[in-house]
């Protein structure tokens, strides 16, 4: 994707700046909001990324979208808007997310299930993943009716694969070698 070097050492950047600053949490919390306004937002990305409207207004119209900005987030806004790159402020959001993430020590944990997840079932896959690898995660749940039932866990590289859907397919492919066998 273009941009995503770009904005990964933006991100890197402010993350550091907001460690000098202490105040690395609340620049999280502001770029998850960012990213997620953004990403749901057609109109505000063709507006940052429109070349006709000038900068001043990009300026104002973040800063009254997104009000209680911490002073380390106006001014890496700032500073992209001055670089000519505030069509990237969701990817550089979105780096600085995975690396807070990656200097606490938490890792992304994706999990896909037939139904939506409760809060209590998501409290024991956190507590789960955290058994398996030793380290805090954060949560992204997908609904995918197709595994039927079970979930499908994946966190880094490893995946745990306790779907329906895999039990069937592991019965029938199982079932489909005892009947040839049997067949000889």
């Amino acid at each position: 994707m273009r941009g995503t070097r770009a904005a990964q050492r933006y991100a890197k950047a402010i993350l550091s700046l907001a460690k000098d600053k202490n105040s690395a949490e609340a620049v999280n919390k502001d770029m998850l909001t960012i990213s997620k306004t953004v990403l749901n937002s057609r109109d505000l990305e063709n507006m940052l990324t429109s070349p006709v409207v000038k900068d001043s207004i990009k300026r104002s119209a973040l800063l009254e979208i997104f009000k209680d900005l911490n002073a380390v987030t106006k001014g890496a806004i700032d500073i992209l808007l001055e670089n000519g790159r505030i069509n990237i402020l969701h990817l550089v959001a979105k780096q600085y997310f995975i690396q807070f993430n990656e200097m606490n020590n938490v890792r992304q944990a994706i999990v896909t299930t037939a139904v939506p997840l409760d809060k209590e079932l998501e409290a024991v896959i956190l507590a789960k993943v955290k058994e398996l690898t030793g380290s805090e995660a954060s949560l992204k749940s997908i609904v995918d009716e197709s595994i039927i039932g079970g979930f499908v866990l994946r966190v880094g590289d490893l995946q745990y694969d306790a779907s329906v859907s895999r039990n069937l397919t592991r019965l029938k492919r199982e079932l489909k070698n005892n009947t040839y066998v049997s067949k000889i």
